[in-house]
């Protein structure tokens, strides 16, 4: 009882961070050409809300805090076959809400949120409900994410291992049917993304939690300890990692199957740890210890991103830059009584989700930040320039 007590107040403050960030946030360009240019279920659940509660940050994001919550729940629920222990899941459940890919899927607009969500929704359903039932919600997914394409592609191999045929067959349908709807890009020759796959993946878990997960798979290969999370994991990342030998990769498509993996690795650990000596525990606590540091430091920079700009030559080194600035000037425009302005693709995008349109009359153009030249529109924060641009009324006659 006392953890479940501790584990509400976890997610109440997570939500509560997480709230305060997402109103801090400007709409980024992808997300603006997310919501103006796409469409499909995710697109419809992000209009609706902003249909309901209005064009703000607030509703943009707010199906995706939702689909954050019921991910937590869902994943308590799956943790419980292999956690035994309530203080096990309870660290279980703190480092998924501290994970920086978690974060991230939480606030921003992309399918990583929905996809993590919906994982995790199909293994509590696989378990605990008839196989019709989460046969139905595979269909569902091949119509509505090609990102689940390679969940498909895991159980697949997981039912050819096991031989299941007519499964076999139905999750192979699948495949192809989610590569019909949603294609499938393979292109161009080795370009040495490895590397670059494998440090955005450590920037998602932290090194030593990408590590770990890495090792607790590998080590139930060896150990035969294969069940359907691991293949579906196991497969996804391995796909991953050879796709990038020849092409960069989304990794933010991948990542969520990793994100599922948790409650293996998290099993592996306890039960390594539970069968040693505590002379011999040392490695495992310098393990444990190490990964809260870094989960905690980063909470906090993803908490106090803005003070990064007091600590940077350049502002837009600042990971928080491209979701920044555009709220800013969209009110400095329209205390001018500025409502349109014609400037770059990208910013003219998010512009136009707080109300300043495109027109031809006021001409926006950036400045460097270092130019001479002054500048008639300035964003600062603590008295750091972010932003400089000038706004010349055009005369058409």
């Amino acid at each position: 009882m006392k953890y479940k007590l501790i584990l509400l107040l976890i997610v109440a403050i997570d939500v509560a961070i997480l709230l305060f960030e997402a109103s801090r946030l400007s709409i980024s360009s992808s997300e603006a050409y997310f919501l103006y240019n796409q469409d499909g279920f995710l697109h419809t659940l992000v209009t609706l809300s902003l249909n309901f509660f209005g064009e703000s940050d607030f509703a943009l994001r707010l199906p995706f805090l939702l689909l954050h919550l019921g991910s937590i729940f869902l994943l308590y629920l799956v943790s419980k076959d292999y956690l035994k222990d309530e203080r096990n899941r309870f660290w279980l459940i703190l480092t998924f809400v501290l994970l920086p890919g978690v974060v991230s899927s939480a606030v921003v607009v992309s399918h990583a949120g929905f996809l993590i969500f919906g994982l995790l929704l199909f293994l509590y359903i696989d378990r605990h409900f008839p196989i019709y039932v989460s046969s139905l919600l595979l269909l569902f997914f091949a119509w509505v994410d090609g990102a689940f394409s390679y969940l498909f592609l895991g159980l697949f191999i997981y039912a050819l291992v096991k031989k299941e045929r007519e499964y076999a067959l139905y999750t192979l349908f699948l495949y192809g049917l989610s590569i019909y709807l949603h294609g499938f890009v393979i292109h161009g020759y080795p370009r040495g993304h490895f590397l670059d796959t494998i440090g955005l993946y450590s920037a998602i878990f932290t090194p030593v939690i990408f590590v770990y997960l890495f090792y607790a798979l590998y080590r139930r290969y060896l150990t035969g300890q294969k069940d359907k999370i691991w293949y579906i994991a196991t497969t996804a990342l391995l796909f991953s990692l050879f796709t990038s030998f020849r092409q960069k990769i989304a990794v933010e498509e991948f990542a969520p199957y990793l994100i599922i993996a948790l409650p293996l690795a998290a099993q592996t650990f306890s039960s390594s740890y539970r069968v040693r000596l505590k002379e011999h525990r040392k490695g495992y606590k310098t393990i444990f210890i190490a990964a809260f540091v870094l989960l905690t430091i980063n909470t906090i920079v993803v908490f106090f991103n803005k003070e990064l700009y007091l600590l940077l030559d350049n502002p837009k080194k600042n990971f928080i830059y491209e979701m920044d600035i555009a709220k800013e000037l969209a009110e400095k425009l329209q205390e001018r009584n500025i409502s349109c302005v014609s400037t770059d693709e990208k910013m003219q995008r998010r512009l136009r989700f707080y109300g300043v349109k495109k027109c031809e009359e006021n001409l926006l153009k950036v400045l460097p930040l270092d130019a001479s030249q002054e500048s008639n529109v300035t964003i600062s924060y603590k008295g750091i320039t972010l932003y400089r641009a000038n706004v010349t009324k055009l005369n058409k006659k």
